[in-house]
């Protein structure tokens, strides 16, 4: 192989590995809503165990000591609990806790959901949320 090839064949692949990461990780952070809130599998989820608020909502987020992005969810999460005094936060150690990770269905950290007043599932998401996204869910919330 000349080197012309050898370097057009790693400006390609590198260019291709861009595009395939840009499209996995644009998603990320993006609050879904839950479709039938505190249903999973059909069956009633049971949240008594999470610490839950009954006077407002809860942002849980499920973190690990080894998770680097972790630190970030939390940032963000006490900027949110700081600004809006009604939300209560509940972190969740995956490695301590895999029995409530295994209920929610946590297939990667951090991972963070928020349930309303009721102990509703309303919202979850992978990644670091923005906090304008997590405001503007919690918002409706609150009322």
């Amino acid at each position: 192989m000349t080197p012309l090839f050898t370097a057009v064949a790693i400006v390609l692949a590198l260019g291709l590995a861009s595009v395939v990461g840009w499209l996995m990780n644009r998603r990320s952070g993006v609050l879904k809503t839950v479709t039938a809130p505190g249903k999973t599998d059909g069956d009633e989820l049971d949240t008594t165990e999470l610490g839950l608020s009954s006077t407002g909502p809860t942002i849980v987020h499920f973190s690990a000591v080894w998770c680097g992005p972790c630190a970030g969810v939390r940032r963000v999460v006490d900027q949110i609990c700081a600004d809006l005094d009604t939300v209560a936060h509940v972190e969740i150690d995956m490695d301590a806790n895999p029995a409530a990770a295994r209920r929610l269905s946590v297939l990667s950290l951090p991972t963070t959901f928020i349930f309303d007043a009721d102990g509703q599932l309303r919202y979850r998401t992978a990644g670091v949320p923005k906090a304008a996204d997590l405001r503007s869910a919690l918002e409706p919330l609150l009322a």
